[in-house]
């Protein structure tokens, strides 16, 4: 069984009273095992529908979206969802909030513990685990919620702008959180994100997505120019520094703003 993404002619449609909105138009795109691919467009070009589809949450008009070579038809514990907003349960504890996938899927209380145990430390929150998310910060909220993805140990991580509620210390240091906790573990990730900087980053590839309905507009290979150790080891505020960083920055942001319609 493979954790690979495929998108074969995927086609999602909205219909409302006396009208039809095309989200998406056939959508072809391959997403490798283990791989790290972030998704940039312009607003409302279909970038949490696709993800939302990848999660089982929505099925497309036309066309298929498969994991590991079988369509993804139901929610489930092998694709995890971390979103803007943090969605964390504001009457249960770290601990609690973390522990409630593993309960639900029915995994014993001794081995979710150890479980528990393992992730509160790979975030960094020795000694926070019994406080609620109201007494922590919006960086340490996203901590949170991103241990209680990975500590499902899902095939898909699906991430829709997770750092974008952050400010700017905070974002820079998330990305390195999540580059670190990403890296024990390697699920296939699927990254929404409005920052160029953020998706040079982080990517391995990066899809650029046309104005609606959306369509692949350019897919570019950031290992290409990171190198096989790739940036995203070292520190943000070395990388950016980087003229390769920043000549490929510079070409992303040059296809999305050719995407972006400027209304009167």
């Amino acid at each position: 069984m493979t954790n690979d993404l495929e998108y074969e002619n995927v086609v999602m449609e909205f219909r409302g009273r006396g009208a039809t909105v095309r989200a998406l138009d056939t959508f072809n795109f391959h997403v490798a095992e283990s791989e790290f691919v972030v998704v940039v467009g312009p607003s409302g070009c279909g970038k949490s529908t696709l993800l939302h589809m990848t999660a089982g949450l929505m099925h497309p008009t036309a066309g298929r979206v498969m994991l590991g070579g079988s369509i993804i038809t139901d929610p489930g514990p092998d694709k995890a969802i971390v979103f803007q907003n943090f969605s964390l349960f504001p009457w249960k504890s770290v601990r609690s909030n973390i522990d409630f996938g593993l309960r639900i899927n029915g995994m014993p209380p001794a081995e979710r513990n150890e479980l528990i145990d393992r992730y509160i430390k790979l975030i960094g929150l020795d000694g926070f685990e019994n406080h609620y998310p109201r007494q922590l910060s919006g960086g340490m909220q996203q901590r949170v919620a991103i241990a209680r993805s990975f500590v499902m140990r899902p095939r898909v991580l699906l991430m829709d702008e997770p750092f974008a509620a952050l400010d700017a210390q905070n974002r820079q240091l998330m990305q390195e959180e999540l580059v670190r906790i990403w890296s024990a573990q390697r699920p296939t990730v699927m990254f929404i994100t409005h920052s160029v900087e953020e998706a040079v980053f982080l990517a391995d590839r990066i899809v650029v997505i046309s104005r609606r309905p959306g369509r692949v507009k350019k897919v570019l290979d950031v290992t290409a120019v990171a190198g096989a150790s790739h940036w995203r080891m070292d520190p943000f505020e070395d990388v950016i520094r980087r003229p390769d960083f920043q000549e490929l920055r510079a070409e992303i942001w040059g296809l999305v703003k050719s995407e972006i319609q400027l209304r009167s």
